[in-house]
């Protein structure tokens, strides 16, 4: 089987020690996590987890199959790249120690739709979100101006379209999503 990443969407509940049982989950089977993004969603009870794994395709029906199994796991969705929007955040501090490398930084940013966030003496620091080859092909590009400083936040994705994340495997009932508790 060929290796390649994959993206998994992971809906949790929002407590103290659930990313640290999903994370345990890939260790314990010997996946590296190639990026992870968490944050709460629309429901502040619930977190969704973006998982990036170099796996077969087997090997992560397995992995998406026992996270499932998981208590505070809500819903599992395996992401293709056709059918998701995938983007993450990039911030760069680069050095440009005269107005004239600062115009070409700026000038390189503004191809990149990228945004300046700070202005010193000395550097520039900006923002950009955008996909893997978009904030690949800006990081080469100011690899000539020296970068400094460089933070990513994770790919985080969805689905393309009316698709949402929808698990019809956990029991209905199984979890209240917060709702008419006291």
């Amino acid at each position: 089987m060929e290796i390649k990443r994959h993206t998994l969407s992971v809906l949790v509940e929002n407590e103290a020690g659930v990313l640290s049982q999903v994370s345990r989950l890939f260790s314990r089977k010997g996946y590296n996590i190639e990026s992870l993004a968490v944050g709460t969603t629309d429901n502040p009870l619930i977190s969704r987890i973006t998982i990036e794994v170099l796996a077969d395709d087997d090997h992560i029906l397995l992995l998406s199959n026992q996270l499932r199994k998981l208590f505070p796991v809500h819903s599992v969705k395996i992401l293709t790249p056709e059918k998701s929007l995938r983007r993450e955040l990039v911030l760069l501090k680069v050095k440009a120690e005269n107005s004239e490398r600062r115009s070409e930084v700026i000038q390189i940013a503004n191809i990149f739709r990228a945004s300046i966030i700070d202005v010193c003496i000395g550097s520039l620091t900006l923002a950009l979100i955008g996909d893997e080859q978009k904030t690949g092909a800006i990081e080469r590009i100011l690899e000539e101006f020296e970068v400094l400083e460089l933070v990513r936040t994770g790919v985080i994705a969805l689905e393309r379209g009316i698709e949402t994340i929808n698990d019809e495997t956990k029991e209905k009932g199984e979890f209240n999503y917060g709702k008419n508790v006291l």
